[in-house]
């Protein structure tokens, strides 16, 4: 299993904000982030919300660090993608 983290570029509640996704297995990835102080509310559908001040701490302990595009091709061909139209549902 790669567990992944992109640039924290996405804004919100006053800080900016990194995804980490796994390329192979969700379970890992819930394991992963739990074990690096993620909570679980921070999971959405395929990925994690991760603050800037963690992102360092999650590259330390395992974490790849990606551009954001390569995170996205990545999740996708790992089949763990959720796609915009299906969150709504």
């Amino acid at each position: 299993m790669t567990v992944l983290v992109d640039d924290p570029l996405w804004p919100a509640h006053g800080r900016l904000w990194a995804h980490l996704v796994s390329d192979t297995d969700l379970d890992e990835l819930h394991d992963f982030a739990r074990a690096h102080g993620i909570p679980a509310r921070a999971f959405d559908l395929d990925h994690y919300d991760v603050p800037e001040d963690a992102v360092a701490r999650l590259i330390a302990g395992g974490a790849q660090h990606v551009p954001g595009k390569e995170l996205v091709r990545r999740l996708i061909a790992s089949g763990l993608r959720v796609r915009g139209r299906d969150r709504l549902r």
